[in-house]
């Protein structure tokens, strides 16, 4: 077990999905989606929850059970999603016993206390059958984003095929296969959500495993194998060949280290966002 900025892990790779239809429309490797498909298809999991959009592009949470509830998630989405409102509904209601979820790393957190102190979630904790977390700078308001998509994109969020974050910008897709709208990073920050900016976590660090574009090659995703739960699945797929790997380049600019930069980044501004928030006498999380 190794601790670095990006919280502890046993083995960081680059990944992606081997199934076309998965990657068709993955933000990077597929690997959330591929996770989810394979489980349910082995009998790991039989359920999950995950963050599906409205015509609107609007993230809702919802349980998903089949191949295709998962397909039908794919993708990123900037605006938080409250996956953790299911949780309870997933093994009351649907009797799911090895639940899957994915969150940002403030859900990730929120996951992570409930198993641990789970006096309001009882009968729930032994369910949780695999925990993914996504890496995440900072998120949006879906009226936030909603605002740059229609005004500083000039594209309704009912024609928004997917939207990314990278090189400095904010991406937008349109649904009729126009070129992406680029939008300057500078230019999204009034729109953020304020909570973001005392979280300390990038890589969503209490994760079974973690994953997100940075340090890998476009079309591949950074996969952080936190514990023995993330391993034993990551190499299960692996095994079956649902995964593609190659190592990551743990030297070179782009590869793991501006993925450690970038958590040290938000480490760094955060923190002093809750030194000056405690100043201020506001609440912080910490």
């Amino acid at each position: 077990m190794m601790t670095k900025p990006i919280g502890e892990y046993i083995e960081i790779i680059s990944a992606r999905s081997t199934d076309q239809e998965i990657l068709k429309r993955s933000q990077d490797g597929g690997i959330v989606t591929a996770a989810y498909i394979y489980g349910l298809e082995n009998g790991l999991l039989d359920g999950a929850i995950v963050a599906d959009t409205t015509d609107g592009f609007k993230p809702m949470p919802k349980i998903a059970k089949t191949r295709d509830d998962i397909l039908s998630a794919r993708g990123t989405k900037y605006s938080l999603s409250p996956n953790m409102s299911l949780v309870k509904d997933a093994v009351k209601e649907h009797a799911l016993e090895k639940l899957g979820f994915v969150g940002t790393p403030c859900q990730v957190i929120a996951m992570k206390k409930m198993m641990q102190y789970p006096a309001a979630f009882r009968g729930t904790v032994n369910n949780i059958g695999l925990v993914i977390g996504i890496f995440c700078m900072e998120n949006f308001p879906y009226n936030g984003m909603k605002t740059l998509i229609e005004e500083y994109a000039g594209v309704k969020m009912e024609d928004v095929l997917k939207t990314d974050i990278g090189k400095g910008k904010l991406f937008v897709y349109p649904k009729d296969g126009s070129e992406p709208i680029a939008i300057p990073i500078k230019e999204t920050h009034p729109f953020e959500q304020k909570s973001c900016h005392v979280c300390m976590d990038y890589t969503s660090e209490y994760a079974d495993f973690s994953t997100g574009s940075v340090g890998s090659p476009d079309g591949w995703s950074t996969v952080i194998i936190r514990n023995k739960r993330g391993k034993d699945f990551i190499d299960k797929m692996i095994a079956a060949g649902k995964l593609e790997t190659q190592p990551l380049d743990m030297e070179g600019k782009v590869g793991f280290p501006m993925l450690e930069k970038l958590s040290n980044d938000k480490k760094t501004k955060n923190a002093k966002e809750i030194e000056h928030r405690i100043e201020m006498g506001f609440p912080v999380p910490y």
